[in-house]
């Protein structure tokens, strides 16, 4: 299966290739996690796959079983070593127009570090 049209010229493609600077957090063979510019919580980090995926359906339709693992453990390697893990977090990664994703490379977000609240209601 081909992968979805992927521009190569999106924020975290240029994080990726070091044009943009971050503070990492974590750094693998297959994984970059960051702090978020915008944070929206006390942890707010972003975890992506250095491949050029553009949401989580097209990462679970294209990648590597290696990189699928690589990311969901990173996620939660740095939930552990940020302190989120007690009391808990949360992970949110948006797919798509409908549900506000606003950079075309698959991220997540781990978002703790206090009471995060309920989920929201659709507008």
């Amino acid at each position: 299966m081909a992968s979805k049209s992927y521009d190569p010229n999106n924020v975290f493609a240029r994080i990726l290739r070091g044009e943009i600077p971050n503070k990492t957090v974590l750094e693998t063979e297959h994984v970059l996690a960051f702090h978020d510019i915008q944070p929206l919580a006390p942890i707010h980090i972003l975890v992506i796959p250095k491949g050029a995926y553009v949401d989580m359906d097209d990462f679970t339709a294209n990648a590597s079983d290696t990189e699928i693992t690589a990311l969901f453990r990173t996620v939660g390697d740095i939930a552990r070593q940020v302190g989120a893990a007690e009391p808990g977090y949360r992970i949110i990664s948006n797919c798509g127009a409908a549900a506000r994703q606003d950079v075309p490379h698959l991220h997540i977000h781990i978002l703790g570090g206090h009471d995060l609240g309920r989920m929201v209601k659709p507008d």
